[in-house]
């Protein structure tokens, strides 16, 4: 039994939530009486709520996320109907800029916005003694990062072997892109780097291996990346996995000199592009030096062996649909390994919201408030972006077509894979529940109907990317370009027809 429970709903099992592990680190001398609970987004509401009753709190907090929001609405509204006499306390960033909240969010006792380290603690202990706090938004107090308890020793020795750690070495962004929250911070703030690392050193004793830094601009003082780049090459091992949130115009050269040092297979990279578009990013408070983007993205590839993955966001107050494909036939030139096409979202509280009336952005009322057309991108204009991105993510990011997307992107890398992307949805109706080597039937077909790729061609890329894939089976035009077949062979290929006519 615990008086009080905090808990969230993750996007998958694997990761891990810091939030609530750093509130559990500074619950002081009410620790012993409160619980940790992490569900799923994939898990049914009924079965969340029975197993927080299970433990008979009296104060439930929740970390809301864009992720979870609605999950956690759900929740909500069971738990006010079975057992209202529980003080439900919201914090997170999707409830942390009010009055910009969700109706639901009509339900909570209390919410406590910004960082709840200090706040969130201070009002469980007056509920427990029985007072009650007058208004129902408790402003979260910032304190120096010095004052905080580490919530590094709270990951369990599970956590370690089967999930992602997350870890921060600062806090905060220096920069004011408006699309982001961390906009509204004033500065970024380090945590003391001797202690830091020691932390690290013991997460690594115990076993860590998948370290994700969550800092939004990892290398902004070149001193402490380069420190912490070193602690990581004195421990390197085959499993060793770090993954960095990297500003895209810094990159001295002590800093390429310890990247270089990294063997493949070690070091991920995000890396925040949004756009090479000048108006954009001056319209959105973007500083970003394109030339420095472009050289240091090159000198990534060329001479270090970490895994890039870029992102690009569509949709931005004066994109247009051409605009965008500018932005990334640019990017597809520098190579990353990833591009990854997200489309603009309404994040409560974000500067960028002050363009909604001037760009008529429209967006989903509905988690996670995506952008559905603008007064530069229609509503259709924006559904074929959507799908050209999960197709994107299937051909283009996965690896698998590793042969063939250069036939289909060849000079023409956006406008090519749009036609791509339309031909594939055309001859599926669907972006989504599609098996492997359906997709690969559907490339091969797309190919030639809307790219005109000789047959020759598609099809020796498209064998050599199917062979590398792992795939079992073969699909029926590999099957009928190859050698008469054996009965067997027959046979099977006449199951896959009928199974592709029924799909």
């Amino acid at each position: 039994m615990s008086d009080i429970v905090i808990t969230t709903l993750n996007a998958r099992y694997i990761h891990s939530a810091f939030g609530l592990r750093y509130l559990y680190a500074n619950m002081g001398e009410l620790q012993q009486h409160t619980a940790l609970l992490e569900f799923g987004i994939q898990q049914r509401p009924l079965e969340i709520v029975e197993k927080l009753l299970e433990l008979q709190p009296r104060i439930i907090g929740f970390g809301v996320y864009i992720w979870n929001a609605a999950e956690i609405g759900a929740i909500v509204a069971i738990l006010k109907q079975v057992a209202p006499q529980i003080v439900v306390v919201l914090g997170g960033p999707e409830v942390s800029h009010p009055p910009d909240l969700a109706p639901w969010t009509e339900l909570a006792d209390f919410i406590v916005t910004g960082y709840g380290e200090i706040s969130f603690p201070d009002l469980c202990h007056q509920l427990l003694v029985g007072i009650q706090p007058l208004a129902k938004i408790v402003v979260g107090q910032t304190v120096p990062l010095a004052d905080l308890a580490s919530p590094y020793p709270y990951y369990s020795d599970t956590d370690i072997r089967q999930r992602i750690v997350y870890v921060e070495a600062s806090r905060g962004c220096p920069f004011k892109c408006e699309f982001c929250l961390s906009s509204l911070d004033l500065t970024a703030k380090p945590f003391a780097l001797d202690a830091f690392l020691t932390s690290m050193a013991e997460l690594h004793r115990r076993g860590a291996r998948n370290f994700k830094f969550i800092d939004r601009t990892f290398n902004l003082k070149t001193d402490t990346s380069v420190a912490i780049l070193e602690f990581f090459l004195e421990r390197l091992s085959s499993d060793l996995y770090l993954h960095f949130e990297v500003i895209p115009d810094n990159l001295p050269d002590r800093l390429k000199t310890a990247i270089a040092r990294f063997p493949p297979g070690v070091l991920q990279f995000e890396i925040g592009v949004q756009s090479f578009d000048p108006a954009i990013q001056q319209r959105i408070s973007r500083r970003q030096d394109n030339e420095k983007t472009k050289a240091n993205l090159a000198w990534l590839r060329q001479h270090s062996q970490a895994h890039i993955h870029a992102d690009l966001i569509a949709g931005l107050p004066g994109d247009t649909l051409a605009g965008f494909g500018n932005s990334f036939d640019a990017l597809v030139a520098l190579q990353p390994q990833e591009i990854q096409v997200g489309i603009l979202k309404r994040l409560r509280g974000a500067p960028i919201n002050r363009h909604t009336r001037a760009f008529d952005l429209r967006y989903d009322p509905n988690p996670p408030y995506a952008l559905l057309s603008s007064s530069t991108l229609s509503f259709a204009e924006m559904q074929r972006i959507n799908r050209f991105a999960r197709f994107w993510d299937l051909i283009g990011n996965s690896g698998r077509f590793a042969h063939t997307l250069p036939l289909i992107l060849a000079d023409r890398p956006f406008a090519r894979f749009m036609l791509l992307s339309e031909s594939l949805y055309a001859l599926s109706g669907s972006t989504w529940q599609i098996s492997l080597k359906r997709l690969f039937e559907l490339v091969y077909q797309a190919m030639a109907e809307s790219l005109a790729i000789d047959q020759a061609s598609a099809l020796a890329s498209l064998h050599q990317d199917l062979r590398l894939s792992g795939e079992k089976g073969v699909p029926q035009f590999l099957a009928a370009s190859a050698a008469p077949a054996s009965p067997k062979r027959s046979t099977a290929n006449k199951r896959q027809k009928q199974s592709l006519q029924a799909g």
